[in-house]
């Protein structure tokens, strides 16, 4: 019956390498070590009778049937590990520092699976070792005194092992679970940040659109003007309207003259059409001296303060433009776009820039959620 049981065991534990299975195998390993115990009942009962029993057919008819049960428990099992599975999601090269983690994690349950399999190794030849002891026990049982207490306390040495490797594999279980939730723990955090990512991709996505949209229109509006003086591009998001001087101003002057006023009301009914758009403007000079003269200007940076308040202005003449969604701004000479000392990189720098930002409100408060 003990050698049944072992085989029994033994064959249960071969599949221990899933962790799903090995729940239901400990169970039988419980079982098994329960079995243990009442052999040793058994045993004790024979020496004090000093008599050599048969099992009777009925209580071998209850063990057969008590091993099937335990193999169609196997066969379930197995059934049920099949259906489970785990999946992973790819972690991004923007989440290292949680890959990093969960890659650690991942290790140490490898080790923690190393240092179980061992076990279970060292159980089973323990096992192998407690059926020789019970065979050979059997074989002397009727035997001299002596000799049969050295053997009970063989068995009892052995059973004793027994118990440390199953506390051993319990704790090598709890370990597992514990660096498992960890890694359940870190993906959850990376899907979290998968998710804030995709988000935040949309939403950029979406301003590049409403960005590529206007610049459009605006080149539309001012195709007259484009290549005369006047370029629409678009940069980190935003549509950068750029007139350099002679669209606009004389030399030294705030004054715009009317083709300028033309250029900029064709603007301002793009900019009417779209209410969502902040817009800055943005006056610029060389690096050539202002000179005052009995003025009341008194360098570069009143002049590009005075030219971009009057760019304002005209934009909101006439026009349902909201004056809060306006900027004006002074850059003096210190924000060129042709840092040469020549007089057309000078020319170049001249200019007035119209900024046109959407809104991103959407982003800020996703930003702010998380």
């Amino acid at each position: 019956m003990l050698k049944l049981q072992t085989d029994f065991l033994i064959f249960a534990l071969s599949d221990i390498g899933d962790s799903n299975i090995f729940k239901g195998q400990l169970l039988l390993f419980k079982y098994f070590i329960g079995m243990n115990k009442i052999v040793m009942y058994f045993l004790a009962a024979l020496l004090a009778f000093s008599a050599v029993s048969c099992v009777s057919g009925k209580k071998f008819k209850t063990l057969q049937d008590t091993s099937k049960q335990f193999m169609n428990e196997r066969d379930d099992f197995k059934t049920q590990n099949i259906g489970l599975e785990m999946s992973n999601k790819e972690l991004t090269a923007k989440l290292a520092s949680l890959q990093k983690k969960a890659e650690t994690v991942s290790d140490e349950i490898l080790k923690a699976q190393s240092e179980r399999d061992k076990a279970i190794d060292d159980f089973n030849k323990i096992s192998i070792r407690y059926n020789d002891l019970q065979n050979a026990h059997e074989d002397l049982i009727k035997g001299n005194v002596k000799d049969t207490q050295k053997l009970l306390s063989e068995l009892q040495t052995a059973q004793e092992n027994l118990q440390k490797k199953e506390d051993l594999l319990k704790q090598l279980e709890q370990n597992l679970d514990a660096k498992k939730a960890s890694l359940d723990e870190l993906s959850y955090q990376l899907e979290k940040k998968n998710a804030r990512l995709i988000e935040l991709e949309k939403i950029l996505d979406d301003q590049k659109k409403i960005a590529s949209d206007l610049k459009n229109k605006v080149s539309e509006a001012l195709l007259g003007f484009e290549n005369n003086g006047l370029t629409v591009t678009m940069k980190n998001g935003k549509v950068y309207v750029s007139l350099e001087e002679k669209l606009l101003f004389k030399t030294a002057s705030w004054d715009i003259d009317a083709n300028g006023k033309n250029a900029l009301k064709k603007l301002a009914d793009v900019l009417e059409k779209n209410p969502d758009i902040q817009i800055t403007i943005e006056g610029h000079t060389d690096n050539v001296p202002y000179n005052p003269g009995s003025g009341q200007l008194k360098d570069n940076w009143d002049l590009s303060v005075k030219r971009a308040t009057t760019v304002v202005r005209v934009l909101l003449e006439g026009s349902k433009i909201d004056p809060k969604r306006l900027t004006a701004a002074g850059r003096s000479e210190f924000l060129p776009i042709d840092s040469r000392n020549a007089s057309d990189a000078r020319q170049k720098n001249r200019r007035t820039e119209v900024v046109l930002t959407p809104d991103l409100s959407a982003l800020y408060q996703l930003i702010d959620k998380y």
